[in-house]
């Protein structure tokens, strides 16, 4: 083996150092074990990097836009820095805007909130939630869960074809499935919305994380990304891309920093001028150390190379999949098919499981932290599981005892800081609750499944 291929080996077994990795758990059946953190597609643990970027902040930590003294202008340099990195990191255009903002939800509502009188949206059931109700005042066209990439664009193309042909339009899409991991074909999304004049956001919470996102070479309009799925803490989120529509519209907060200037009226009201740049929507003390988060951690991703974070991530999905393999009762949910190119996201379900009996066994026997139920994408799981359209279901589990069929899944997700270990625990631990079934007894509280620590193993 030459050196190359040898270090090339190599960097698919070396996760990135994240906070968490060596913390124990205590077992339901007894004793303790490393917890294995795979869900991180609801929130990946922190880089140690970010985490040491962010501890050295902190001693200077102080007011941002608002003092003359030498920590408060320190600050707002380090939040004006990270919001260059972010452009850095997004690919965004010379004349494209960051906005800080609390969560990807928090930014897409952000949009909405800024939309032009009169547009129309347009957005596939497919999305999470953050991505699918925040459109309230607007016309909301939602699209079919289309089966291939291919037939996503042709679906979008003949909505935005039968649409008023002047007027402004939306579309918003996901990168990466929070639910089947699938990447969507968003330049060709972009393309297509454009062909029709229609603008188009992209969803990257799930895709930012796991692989290079650039609005210039996939020509969407904005970008939305949170920062606690790109390993780093502190409620972050942001909102990049295009002004016009953001400096038009009213301040998405009121108060201070959105205004330019404030005056007394000779009634008692108040005039008041609005900023024009990103601070229009930053109003009140932002979060400084949120954004130095997401900032380093935009850089640690960066100089790790997204090549072999993509190669790593490759390799432990072909390891979850071909370890369960020849389990026929796990069934692996997808729209594109088991061979898309998608992000370290698997959703399943389990012959004569309850889901969320499978996940709390997972978590009390195993030490493997997952997660179960609809995801916050309520229409897309339904999709999947062939279910009606009424039935019952909710974002976390549903109120269904261990043994009873309900609607829900479990989700395995993984990333940069995840060990191969981690991995093989969870398909050992899959096989055999499959095989031998649980050793505890479990029962329903507060709708969620839990061992039952008045009981005796089930194996007793």
């Amino acid at each position: 083996m030459s050196v190359s291929t040898a270090a090339a080996d190599q960097s698919l077994h070396t996760p990135l150092p994240v906070l968490g990795r060596d913390v124990t758990v205590p077992l339901v059946t007894g004793g303790e074990v490393t917890y294995a953190a795979l869900d991180y597609a609801a929130s990946a643990p922190a880089l140690q990097r970010v985490w040491d970027d962010v501890a050295a902040y902190a001693p200077y930590y102080g007011s941002v836009h608002r003092g003359a003294g030498y920590l408060s202008q320190l600050s707002t340099d380090l939040f004006e820095n990270a919001r260059r990195t972010v452009a850095e990191f997004l690919g965004c255009r010379g004349d494209d805007q960051v906005v800080f903002t609390r969560s990807t939800t928090d930014s897409l509502n952000l949009l909405a909130a800024a939309l032009p009188a009169g547009c129309e949206v347009f957005v596939f059931e497919t999305e999470h939630h953050a991505s699918l109700l925040p459109w309230r005042g607007a016309r909301v066209t939602c699209l079919d869960a289309p089966r291939s990439p291919r037939q996503a664009v042709r679906t979008l193309e003949r909505a935005l074809a039968g649409r008023a042909p002047h007027g402004p339009a939306l579309v918003c899409v996901t990168g990466a499935s929070n639910v089947t991991g699938e990447l969507w074909p968003v330049r060709e999304l972009a393309a297509a919305a454009h062909a029709h004049g229609a603008r188009i956001v992209l969803d990257a919470a799930q895709l930012a994380p796991h692989h290079p996102v650039s609005v210039t070479e996939l020509d969407v309009d904005w970008v939305a990304f949170s920062g606690h799925k790109l390993y780093a803490p502190f409620g972050s989120g942001v909102l990049a891309g295009r002004v016009d529509w953001l400096r038009e519209a009213e301040p998405y907060l009121a108060g201070g920093g959105a205004s330019r200037k404030v005056t007394r009226r000779a009634d008692g009201g108040v005039d008041v001028e609005w900023h024009d740049g990103a601070a229009r929507h930053e109003a009140g003390s932002p979060n400084v150390i949120g954004a130095h988060a997401v900032a380093s951690a935009c850089k640690a991703l960066t100089e790790a190379g997204f090549d072999t974070l993509v190669a790593r991530e490759e390799h432990l999905i072909r390891r979850v999949r071909e370890g369960l393999a020849d389990v026929p009762q796990v069934r692996f949910l997808s729209l594109f098919g088991d061979d898309a190119p998608r992000v370290g996201v698997l959703s399943f379900v389990v012959d004569g499981w309850n889901s969320s009996h499978f996940a709390a066994a997972l978590s009390a026997e195993y030490g493997i932290g997952v997660r179960d139920g609809l995801f916050c994408a309520h229409p897309l799981l339904r999709t999947l599981l062939g279910s009606d359209p009424q039935a019952q279901g909710e974002c976390g589990a549903p109120e269904a005892a261990p043994g009873e069929t309900s609607l829900n899944a479990v989700r395995v997700s993984f990333g940069a800081g995840t060990p191969d270990a981690h991995v093989d625990r969870f398909v050992t631990a899959c096989r055999e609750l499959v095989r031998d079934g649980a050793r505890w007894s479990y029962r329903t509280e507060n709708g969620r499944c839990v061992p039952d620590t008045s009981a005796t193993p089930a194996s007793a």
